[in-house]
């Protein structure tokens, strides 16, 4: 399997612009907290010959295939098995204080989508897995198995903004009376049968169930929660990050937590700037960029993506 043909770094371009004032200096750290397949860290590396890469991802078959197409650069780079929260120890281990650029590619990657194994995908058959690291942690159908009613339709409501999360929760509990849920073929023919027709034709009925499963599994929101304040905290002056976000929870959090570290905190009313309140970075883009016409046509997975970054501009007081 050649990374290269199954996976296309999203808004790969406008991510190198953005970042490069930050990565242009001798011995630059660049952190991509979401490492995949090492598309986005590949083409980092080739355009800025002095960066040093601290790569990060829970998913131990990411690391292995992309620390084979980063071999190139190995003296150059750094591959760390942990989630993205784990930011400041991974480049702390790794010698360092400090991160000049910082990525974030959210969600699930081509890998695991493309092989039917992992789960995740609702159009292939396969156990219902959706662990991002396999190495810990609960299954989906675990989640299928034990989860209460009201727990399921929780889910389903918060993480997949699902208007059916009462029926199909209601159709899993009777179901696994009868056999447990272990494969997504069983999952997408108790979510197809609970559906009216009438709703079937605004969208896969499996879509939401299955994006909300997988953030429950991976814990993912608690963890961007943590991640970007944290990744904010690691950028020096003139340090930059930027978050590729999918869908509109991750939106959310990240614009929430941007907002806060470029907002003054300076108490209203006051006629002039407090110096030590003054914002600590400034907004790069204005709102959200989407992804051009033409890139999404010739990657469709760019479709949904929500890129936005910052810029550190003072020091904390």
């Amino acid at each position: 399997m050649n990374p290269r043909d199954i996976h296309t770094p999203v808004l790969l371009d406008r991510c190198i612009e953005l970042l490069a004032p930050a990565l242009e200096k001798d011995g630059a750290v660049f952190v991509d907290t979401t490492l995949g397949m090492g598309g986005h860290s590949e083409a980092f590396l080739e355009r800025f010959p002095s960066i040093h890469l601290i790569g990060l991802d829970r998913d131990q078959d990411a690391l292995r295939i992309a620390g084979e197409r980063l071999a190139p650069f190995e003296d150059r780079i750094t591959l760390v098995h942990t989630v993205y929260d784990g930011i400041e120890a991974a480049v702390k281990n790794a010698g360092f204080e400090a991160a000049d650029g910082i990525l974030f590619d959210l969600g699930v990657s081509s890998l695991q989508l493309d092989v039917a194994e992992r789960g995740f995908a609702y159009s292939q058959d396969a156990p219902l897995d959706m662990r991002m690291d396999q190495t810990t942690g609960p299954m989906a159908s675990y989640v299928l198995e034990t989860y209460s009613e009201g727990e399921l339709r929780r889910i389903f409501e918060r993480y997949g903004e699902e208007k059916l999360s009462g029926r199909y929760a209601r159709a899993i509990i009777k179901a696994r009376e009868t056999a447990p849920i272990e494969r997504s073929g069983q999952l997408v023919e108790i979510l197809i049968a609970a559906t009216p027709y009438a709703a079937q034709r605004a969208g896969h009925p499996a879509k939401r169930v299955f994006q909300a499963l997988r953030i429950e599994v991976n814990g993912e929101l608690a963890v961007l929660e943590r991640a970007v304040p944290a990744a904010l905290q690691m950028l020096p002056v003139g340090g930059r990050i930027v978050v590729l976000a999918y869908q509109s929870l991750e939106d959310r959090l990240v614009k929430r937590a941007l907002a806060e570290a470029t907002s003054s905190t300076s108490p209203a009313g006051l006629p002039v700037e407090l110096p030590d309140h003054a914002a600590r970075f400034r907004l790069l883009v204005k709102g959200a960029e989407l992804a051009s016409d033409a890139e999404r046509e010739r990657n469709p997975r760019a479709t949904p993506v929500r890129l936005r970054a910052a810029e550190r501009v003072r020091e904390a007081a």
